[in-house]
């Protein structure tokens, strides 16, 4: 084996090394990326906050927009569709509610911004006597999930409204 093959030889393993190097670099680069923009949803119950704004509050808490890719609600343990207005209507007429409580809708392709914080369903003059069939919604009845992604996609978070301890 003569100087110029072992030169070759070397020079292929070394070019071969840095290739490795550059994908495996590339892959955490694209690692890190993704996870400096991952939003974080969150839903909790609010109870007579702010001038008496009680409700289910959705609040991404993360570092990037969230895009809902699909919402379910049940009520009652019951399916009733995506959260949508039609899913609206059809809770205010199987809880046979008094008013029309306040709504915001998160379909499929809604976005929600980095410290956007909306109340999917309140009321803004809560007072126990009166609305106490409001809090028995949210805290009882209701079950809301929401699945989600980053601007990168395909990731399938999800939150869902927790339980009252």
């Amino acid at each position: 084996m003569n100087a110029n093959t072992v030169i070759a030889v070397c020079a292929t393993v070394i070019a071969l090394g840095s290739l490795w190097i550059s994908y495996t670099q590339a892959r955490a680069t694209e690692s890190h990326n993704r996870q400096t923009v991952r939003p974080l949803l969150k839903i909790r119950r609010i109870k007579n906050y702010a001038n008496q704004e009680t409700g289910l509050q959705i609040i991404n808490a993360g570092l990037g927009p969230a895009i809902i890719t699909e919402s379910v609600v049940s009520l009652d343990g019951k399916i009733i569709g995506q959260w949508n207005l039609d899913t609206y209507h059809k809770v205010v007429a199987v809880a046979a509610l008094p008013i029309e409580p306040y709504v915001y809708t998160a379909f499929s392709g809604t976005t929600i911004l980095v410290g956007q914080t909306s109340f999917l369903l309140h009321l803004d003059d809560y007072v126990d006597e009166e609305h106490d069939w409001f809090w028995k919604l949210i805290s009882q009845r209701i079950d809301i999930e929401i699945h989600y992604e980053s601007l990168y996609g395909g990731e399938d978070y999800r939150v869902e409204l927790p339980p009252l301890s």
